[in-house]
């Protein structure tokens, strides 16, 4: 599975700010902008985030310009913004 581990942010310190994510999966570790995972969830593929609750999907908001949030799971902040920054 694909887990989203740390986030960069410009601009602000919302979701919406959220210009890029560096991830694992298995073995294999990168770096895509958001519009890069975003097309990803897209077509098809999952997005996970680890939170003290138990893993956490990551999802895409309808939004100009589209961007990323985690399942709703009754937390006052988005896992996504819990993460480390980079």
């Amino acid at each position: 599975m694909l887990y989203i581990t740390h986030i960069h942010l410009e601009g602000g310190e919302r979701l919406e700010h959220i210009t890029s994510v560096h991830w694992t999966n298995g073995a294999k570790t990168d770096t895509s902008t958001r519009e890069a995972m975003v097309r990803w969830i897209d077509e098809g593929g999952e997005a996970w985030v680890k939170a003290p609750t138990g893993d956490v999907r990551v999802l895409v908001v309808r939004a100009t310009p589209p961007y990323l949030r985690s399942e709703a799971n009754n937390r006052l902040t988005d896992n996504l913004l819990a993460l480390p920054r980079f």
